[in-house]
């Protein structure tokens, strides 16, 4: 069995901060390998202390990490991609600033070998309701934002409390089903926004601090109903930022279970798969105990 390569899509408005947030992540890679790719290298520019080096439409990264430019053409740089050795085992997929990412992660979806992990919008601040009201660039703005899994409202350090509230309530009436996070200079565990970080070097019943972020891990010992888990996940009642996992069915199968924000998926997984879930939400509101409690109340 062939594991889809996930794929996450970071969009946002021009300066809204997403080369600082791909690097934030390159720099915290924690030894997994993941592939960039940019319409041209000149819209990311890696750190220099981080590459390698560079040949042709490849720079490779200090960690194993790549980053590739695609050009017009996206699907056949995700192609290229699988061909790779080693293989990636998560794409960033950065959209331009002018670009819709919900129909970049559209064509994605439709790819065979690549599954959609989700879509992520930076957004400025201090700069987000002037763009949003800007009588040409105002509807790309707002658009952006009602595509998103998980809206980052970056450089909140750089604004007064009433500002990042405001930016933070008009932010959620256009992406009224995905998380709000607010971040400095991009800089968010990688756990929250790549699904591949999720559960690594867990142990069952462990909690671990990721500064505003809390978890949970659940061994997942009974069998249940993958598609009602992904609901419950991905609902308003839990209100997780992610979630991962690896369960049992009725009849012994295993599925990969999956959520971010209010979406989720389940998808066959091989036998060998570590049973257990792995859930993660916004401090101060996060309950592990209540999760734990209302994932026992579903399975039963």
């Amino acid at each position: 069995m062939i594991k889809p390569l996930p794929v996450t899509v970071i969009g946002g408005y021009l300066g809204a901060g997403k080369t600082s947030l791909v690097n934030h992540l390159l720099r915290n890679a924690d030894g997994l390998r993941l592939a960039v790719l940019v319409n041209e290298f000149g819209a990311l520019p890696i750190d220099e202390d981080l590459i390698v080096a560079q040949e042709d439409d490849i720079i490779s990264i200090a960690g194993g990490c790549v980053c590739c430019s695609y050009g017009s053409d996206m699907a056949a740089a995700l192609t290229d991609l699988r061909k790779l050795d080693p293989a990636p085992v998560h794409v960033i997929l950065e959209a331009s600033g002018v670009a819709l990412p919900g129909a970049i992660a559209g064509s994605v979806g439709l790819m065979q070998g690549y599954s959609m992990d989700g879509v992520v919008i930076v957004a400025d601040a201090e700069t987000l309701r002037a763009n949003a009201n800007h009588k040409y660039m105002g509807d790309t703005v707002t658009r952006q934002l009602a595509d998103a899994d998980i809206v980052v409202l970056n450089k909140v350090d750089l604004v007064n409390d009433k500002t990042r509230a405001d930016s933070a309530s008009f932010a959620r009436s256009y992406a009224k089903d995905a998380q709000l996070l607010m971040a400095e200079h991009g800089a968010l565990p990688p756990e929250v926004l790549l699904q591949s970080f999720v559960g690594r070097n867990r142990d069952s019943g462990a909690r671990h601090d990721t500064s505003g972020f809390d978890s949970v891990s659940l061994p997942m010992d009974r069998p249940c109903d993958p598609a009602a888990l992904g609901h419950l996940l991905a609902s308003e009642e839990l209100d997780l930022v992610r979630a991962k996992g690896f369960v049992r069915d009725a009849d012994g199968a295993i599925h990969a279970v999956q959520s971010v924000s209010r979406r989720w998926s389940s998808e066959a997984a091989p036998e060998d798969s570590p049973i257990g879930l792995v859930c993660i939400g916004l401090k101060p509101g996060f309950d592990g105990d209540a999760v734990a409690r209302k994932i026992a109340d579903l399975i039963g």
